[in-house]
């Protein structure tokens, strides 16, 4: 059966959670955010434009693998391209300020 069409970040935000629901695959992702958001800046900083797409393979090779090998589903990217990088940009940085536990609550995790 076909889960209905999420119509709203606030309404993708809880699904984006759950599809997160092993802590490996949040670190995953997690990590490979900050990596490729360290190397986006560096990139734009030293005018090396070669960096914009090694930030790219990072922040997404490190998140489709984790759901690959860790949380065995299909990364919301496919279907919710840019409320997934915003969903992985609001979950680093909820994980950096210590807010993300009870984010993880609130949705069931």
């Amino acid at each position: 059966m076909t889960e209905p069409r999420l119509d709203s970040f606030e309404a993708f935000w809880p699904h984006y959670l759950r599809e997160h629901a092993r802590p490996a695959t949040r670190v995953a992702h997690v990590a490979g955010s900050w990596a490729a958001l360290a190397v986006l800046l560096a990139g734009l900083a030293l005018g090396w434009w070669w960096l914009l797409p090694v930030a790219l393979v990072m922040g997404y090779g490190a998140a489709w693998l984790s759901h690959l090998l860790i949380e065995r589903n299909r990364p919301a990217t496919f279907t919710y391209p840019l409320w997934s990088l915003r969903g992985d940009m609001q979950m680093a940085w909820m994980a950096a300020t210590g807010r993300l536990g009870a984010e993880l609550r609130r949705a069931g995790l």
